[in-house]
């Protein structure tokens, strides 16, 4: 009886001894929970009080970094080349001059006072005219004339494929000798049928010049030559 008492005296002491290990755990174990729920929400307010409004925030100016300093040059040293100084050669030249040279020669002396200017001739511009009083006209006569057109003038094939026709006005000029010159086109239609009408008239014969007063002068003309398109039946 004695010894049964002894051991639960015992357990006893020992269930007193475990219960306060646990509880010394337990309570180190919730310390340690609080302690870490407490830096944790340190942390948190430490990063919301970083979180400030935008238009309080700073701008910080971007720092200026000066360029680099440009790269040295490295001159390089010419070649010097050294030219040998060549040896002046003196030679004594004789000159033979054998010119007679007297004072009896006489100067001509120049009368600057007394000279007389002379103008240089100006070159007479012969006047063209548009209106005279005898026109130019051919010398086989205008209806052989414009017979002599309508043989020799050849239909442009271009303008035959395109069915061009039309007036080519030329303008020329009857010289004082009767000789037609200085073609131009006033007005044309194209497709060759222009420099046909040129070309058939510088093939045309003198003609008879205009006068003016009795005298043969250069007469402005004006032609027209007319290209008609007609179909074969």
């Amino acid at each position: 009886m004695a010894i049964k008492k002894s051991k639960d005296a015992k357990m006893k002491s020992q269930r007193i001894l475990f219960f306060s290990i646990g509880l010394l755990v337990s309570m180190s174990f919730v310390v340690g929970l609080f302690e870490w729920k407490s830096y944790d929400e340190g942390d948190q307010l430490a990063v919301a009080h970083v979180d400030a409004p935008v238009d309080e925030l700073l701008e910080i100016p971007p720092t200026e970094q000066a360029p680099p300093p440009p790269p040295k040059q490295v001159l390089q040293q010419p070649n010097i080349v050294e030219v040998p100084v060549e040896e002046e050669i003196e030679e004594d030249i004789d000159l033979d001059f054998d010119i007679d040279i007297t004072t009896e020669e006489a100067i001509e002396q120049i009368d600057y006072d007394n000279m007389q200017l002379t103008q240089p001739e100006e070159e007479e511009v012969e006047e063209i005219f548009t209106i005279v009083e005898t026109r130019p006209e051919p010398k086989m006569g205008m209806n052989e004339f414009m017979k002599f057109l309508y043989e020799n003038i050849k239909y442009p094939k271009g303008a035959l494929a395109a069915q061009v026709q039309g007036k080519v006005f030329v303008q020329f000029i009857v010289n004082s000798d009767g000789a037609l010159s200085d073609f131009e086109v006033l007005k044309g239609i194209g497709k060759g049928c222009d420099e046909e009408a040129v070309r058939v008239l510088k093939s045309a014969a003198p003609w008879s010049p205009g006068k003016q007063r009795g005298k043969p002068v250069k007469v402005k003309m004006v032609l027209p030559i007319n290209f008609v398109y007609k179909e074969r039946n």
